[in-house]
């Protein structure tokens, strides 16, 4: 899957939504439960009461995509249920998407580079 580059935002929101819910229902919760704009170019996800089955939100300059997956096997691994919202890096959302454990997933050491070549 080519997934995000960096500089995207990807927000989770931890607590199960009505999967019958579709792209206007869920910007409408992104916009009253996390507080932001679903126009802003982020990546907005959810999670259903079933642990294999994810939705996104996001607008790519021309409209609000909508994306679902359902994993035919396994399941995805989810944050604590609670309320409130985490940000991932682009990293640990491909692994999310993946179905991989995210949690493993950490941003890349900062090396400063040589000031001269030895």
């Amino acid at each position: 899957m080519i997934g995000p580059t960096g500089a995207v935002r990807v927000m989770v929101a931890t607590k199960p939504v009505d999967f019958r819910k579709g792209a206007e229902g869920l910007a409408a919760l992104v916009r009253e439960e996390m507080k932001a704009d679903p126009f802003s170019g982020a990546v907005y996800v959810f999670r259903a009461k079933r642990a294999d089955r994810v939705k996104l939100i996001f607008w790519d300059g021309t409209g609000v995509c909508l994306f679902s997956k359902r994993l035919e096997d396994g399941e995805f691994r989810w944050p604590k249920i609670e309320d409130g919202v985490i940000r991932l890096t682009a990293a640990q959302f491909s692994a999310l998407i993946e179905g991989l454990d995210w949690r493993r997933v950490h941003g890349a050491k900062e090396i400063p580079a040589p000031i001269a070549a030895s």
